[in-house]
C-alpha cells in the first residue's frame, strides 16, 4: 500500500504563508469558484510536452504517464489540509451537459486508500465522461481529485488537456478547437498563474502553447516558463543554445521567468520520486545547464518559486476579489429583491404585486415629481440615469416642441425688406418665406373675392378666420410628433421601472397585460385631447379676452405704420433733450414733427384693409400660439399621461384584479423558482467567502509586507 506522506507537498509553502493560502482554498470549498475566479496554477502545454510529469513531480501525486497517452479532460487536483488523510475523487459536469448526463457525472464518487489505484480510478472516470475508442476523444468535464491530509498545504494544480497542433486519425477537427477553448477558458481567468510547458523536443516557436499564453497574458506577468525533456538535446548543440538562451528569459520573455525540469522517463518504467530527483540533480551539475542560476534548475527550486508567485498572486489579487465578490453580492441580493418572496398560493401572489404595485408607485412619483434621491436613478449623464429622470425628459421635450413651433409652426414668414430670399421661398424648415407686399396684395386679391358689407378701408373679420386657419396649418403634424416624442419616453421609462422593480418573467407579464394596454389607452387620450385642441384652431373662430393681443396688434400697427416706434420718432426729432432732465426751449416746427408721425399714412383703402387684416392676423396668431403650446403641456402631457403613470398598476387595481390574472402575472415558473434557489445558495457563498476574506485585511506575510485591500470599507 502507498502510504501518503510526501515532504515535496510540504515546500510549496512556508508557515507564515499557510494561513492566505488556506483562505484561498476555503473560498474554493465554499463553491465560489463558480462565480469567482480564484487564484490557482494551471498546467499548460502542447500535446506530449510532459505537463502531467510535471504535475506529479510538483505534487507528488502519481498520474498515468506513459509516452502514448494524453491527458483527455481537465484534470483538478486539490490539495488541503485536515487532521486525516484521505483521497476522494469525483467529476465536475460541465454546463453544457444535459440534466440527465449531469446527474450520471454528479454520481460518481470513489474514495481511494492509495495512489496506486489512481490510473485505474481516471480510466473509469473516463468511460463515464463517455471519452472511449468509438466515442468522444476529449471532454470538458473536470476530474476532481482531493487530497486531504495534516501536511497537505492547502493549494489547487490544474492539469490541462495537451494542445494539438492539427487532426489526426484519432483526434478530429472539432477536438483540437474543443482543446484549445478548455485551455483558453482556464487562461483567460485573470487569476490563474499559467505554467507554460515546453518540450525541448520541439522547436519552442512552433509550439501552440506560447501563442495562447501571450494572448491570454499579454505583459506575460502572471506566466511562468517550464522546459522539460532538456535531456534529449545534444549537448553543444544549437539547439540547445537556442533552449538555453530561452532559459535565461531572453527569447520569450516572462516576468517570472523560465525554469528547466528533467522529468522521469516514462520508457524505463516507474521509478521513485527520489530516484527521479537524484537524476535530475545529476544532469543539472553538468553541461551547458550547469551556467544557469541554480534557482531556475529542478522540482525542488520549482516548488518554491510556485509557492512565492501563487502567493504574490493571492496578494495582489485579494483587493479585486474582495470586490468582485462584493459586487457580485449585491447583484444576487438584488436579484432575489426582484424574485420576491416564493409566491405558490393565490395569496402569496396576490401580495407580491401589492408589493410591487407599491414600490413602482413610489418610483414613478418620484421620477414625475422630479425627486431623483432613490438609489433607483442611476449616473444621469450615462442615457439609463437620463432616461430614468421622466420629469428632466418632459420638460427638455416641451421646450423644445415650444421651440419648434416658433420656429415652423407657421404656414408663411414675412421676411425683411432688406431680405436676399426670393419671395415665396421655402427656409430650412419648410415655412414659404414672403414679402409683405406680396402678402398683403395675395390678403387684398382674397378680400375682394369674399367681401361682404364691410365698408369701405375695413375688413370682413371672416377673413382673419381664413389666413389663421392657414396660417396655423402646421401645428397638427408638430403636436402630433411632440406627444409621440413625450409618450414614446415614458412608455420607455415605465419599462425600465417594471425591469428595476420585478423579476424578468414578472416583467415580461407585466408589460405584457397591465403596461402595454394601459399606455396604449394613454396613447388615445393624448392622441384625442390632441385633436380637441386642435379643433377651435382649424374649424372655430378667432377668440380671446387676452390683453396681449390689442397690445400687440398696437405695437404691430406702429411699428408697419412707421417703420419706428413712437419714442424712436420722437428721439430723432428732438434729439437729446427726450432724455435729459432739461426743459424744452426754443421754437420746434410742430408742421414737420406731424408729418414726421404721419409719414407711413396708406391712402389705397383696400391695401389699408389688407395691412389691417395682417396686422389682426400676426397679433392673433401669437397669442394663439402661446396658448395652444401651454395647452399641450398641460392638459396632453400632464392631465393624460404623467397623472395616468402612478394609476397603471395601482394597490386598488391588484386588489380588483381577477385571480386568473394575478397567476397569470405574478405565478412563478419551474424556471423561477429554480433561479430564486440558485440565487439563495449563490448568496450564502458569497457571503461566507466575504466573510472568510475580511479577516485577512492586513495580514502580515513574509517579507514583512501587509496586504491592504479596500475592504476596510465593508
Amino acid at each position: 500500500m502507498v502510504t501518503f506522506a510526501s515532504d515535496s507537498l510540504t515546500k510549496l509553502c512556508s508557515e507564515d504563508q499557510l494561513l492566505l493560502l488556506d483562505s484561498i482554498d476555503r473560498l474554493r470549498l465554499q463553491g465560489i469558484n463558480h462565480y469567482i475566479s480564484l487564484p490557482q496554477i494551471i498546467v499548460c502545454g502542447d500535446q506530449s510536452s510532459g505537463k502531467s510529469s510535471v504535475l506529479e513531480a510538483i505534487s507528488g501525486v502519481s498520474f498515468p504517464v506513459k509516452s502514448n497517452l494524453c491527458t483527455r479532460f481537465p484534470t483538478e487536483l486539490v490539495l488541503r489540509k485536515a487532521a486525516y488523510e484521505s483521497v476522494s475523487v469525483s467529476i465536475v459536469p460541465h454546463e453544457s451537459r444535459t440534466e440527465t448526463e449531469r446527474k450520471a457525472l454528479l454520481a460518481f464518487a470513489e474514495e481511494l486508500h492509495g495512489f496506486d489505484d489512481l490510473p485505474n480510478l481516471v480510466e473509469r472516470a473516463k468511460i463515464e465522461m463517455g471519452i472511449t475508442v468509438h466515442g468522444r476523444a476529449f471532454a470538458k468535464d473536470i476530474l476532481r481529485i482531493e487530497v486531504t491530509g495534516p501536511n497537505r498545504p492547502p493549494l489547487t494544480i490544474v492539469d490541462l488537456p495537451g494542445l494539438i497542433h492539427s487532426e489526426t486519425k484519432s483526434q478530429t477537427v472539432s477536438d483540437v478547437k474543443l482543446i484549445q477553448d478548455v485551455v483558453q477558458s482556464y487562461m483567460k481567468e485573470p487569476r490563474s498563474i499559467i505554467l507554460a510547458v515546453v518540450s525541448a523536443k520541439n522547436d519552442f516557436a512552433n509550439q501552440v502553447v506560447l501563442k495562447l499564453a501571450r494572448a491570454a497574458d499579454p505583459k506575460g506577468t502572471r506566466t511562468l516558463g517550464v522546459i522539460t525533456k532538456p535531456d534529449t538535446l545534444v549537448p553543444g548543440g544549437a539547439s540547445e543554445a537556442m533552449y538555453v538562451s530561452l532559459a535565461r528569459n531572453q527569447e520569450v520573455e516572462f516576468r517570472h521567468g523560465w525554469h528547466i525540469l528533467k522529468n522521469m522517463d516514462s520508457e524505463k518504467g516507474a521509478s521513485s520520486l527520489h530516484t527521479r530527483d537524484e537524476e535530475e540533480a545529476e544532469f543539472f551539475r553538468s553541461g551547458a545547464w550547469s551556467a544557469l542560476p541554480y534557482s531556475c534548475l529542478g522540482i525542488d527550486k520549482l516548488r518554491s518559486r510556485l509557492s512565492k508567485v501563487l502567493l504574490q498572486q493571492i496578494t495582489a489579487e485579494l483587493p479585486s476579489l474582495m470586490d468582485e465578490i462584493d459586487q457580485k453580492f449585491k447583484a444576487c441580493k438584488d436579484q432575489l429583491e426582484r424574485l420576491g418572496h416564493p409566491r405558490a398560493t393565490p395569496e402569496e401572489q396576490r401580495r407580491y404585486l401589492m408589493d410591487l404595485s407599491q414600490s413602482l408607485q413610489a418610483l414613478v412619483s418620484s421620477s414625475t415629481g422630479g425627486n431623483y434621491d432613490s438609489s433607483f436613478f442611476t449616473d444621469a449623464r450615462t442615457e439609463l440615469g437620463y432616461e430614468q429622470r421622466i420629469r428632466a425628459v418632459v420638460q427638455n421635450l416641451n421646450e423644445n416642441f415650444a421651440s419648434e413651433m416658433s420656429l415652423r409652426g407657421h404656414y408663411r414668414q414675412i421676411t425683411e425688406p432688406e431680405s436676399e430670399d426670393e419671395p415665396h421661398s421655402s427656409d430650412q424648415y419648410g415655412v414659404v418665406r414672403i414679402s409683405r407686399d406680396d402678402f398683403v396684395d395675395e390678403i387684398d386679391k382674397l378680400m375682394c373675392k369674399t367681401r361682404g358689407r364691410e365698408l369701405p378701408g375695413t375688413f370682413n373679420p371672416m377673413i382673419v378666420v381664413d389666413l389663421f386657419r392657414e396660417q396655423c396649418r402646421p401645428w397638427e403634424a408638430i403636436a402630433r410628433h411632440h406627444i409621440e416624442k413625450v409618450w414614446g419616453a415614458a412608455s420607455r421609462f415605465v419599462n425600465i421601472v417594471v425591469e428595476h422593480a420585478a423579476d424578468t418573467s414578472t416583467a415580461k407579464a407585466l408589460r405584457r397585460l397591465v403596461i402595454d394596454p394601459a399606455m396604449g389607452r394613454i396613447l388615445d387620450d393624448m392622441r384625442a385631447k390632441t385633436t380637441e385642441l386642435l379643433s377651435p384652431h382649424n374649424s372655430g373662430h378667432p377668440i380671446t379676452y387676452n390683453h396681449y393681443f390689442t397690445e400687440t396688434l398696437q405695437k404691430v400697427r406702429d411699428r408697419r405704420r412707421h417703420g419706428k416706434s413712437p419714442e424712436e420718432i420722437l428721439r430723432k426729432f428732438f434729439g437729446g433733450y427726450l432724455d435729459s432732465e432739461q426743459e424744452l426751449s426754443g421754437y420746434y416746427n410742430l408742421r414737420a414733427l406731424a408729418k414726421s408721425l404721419e409719414a407711413c399714412r396708406e391712402l389705397n383703402m383696400r391695401r389699408f384693409a389688407a395691412n389691417e387684416a395682417l396686422d389682426c392676423l400676426d397679433a392673433y396668431y401669437k397669442v394663439a400660439m402661446k396658448r395652444f403650446i401651454d395647452d399641450v403641456a398641460v392638459e396632453v402631457i400632464e392631465a393624460k399621461l404623467m397623472s395616468a403613470l402612478n394609476k397603471i398598476l395601482s394597490p386598488m387595481s391588484v386588489y380588483e384584479m381577477s385571480a386568473n390574472d394575478v397567476a397569470r402575472i405574478a405565478g412563478e415558473s419551474e424556471e423561477t423558482r429554480a433561479e430564486r434557489d440558485q440565487l439563495n445558495k449563490q448568496l450564502e457563498v458569497l457571503r461566507n467567502g466575504l466573510a472568510t476574506c475580511k479577516r485577512f485585511v492586513g495580514l502580515r506575510i513574509s517579507g514583512g509586507r501587509n496586504i491592504h485591500t479596500r475592504a476596510n470599507r465593508y
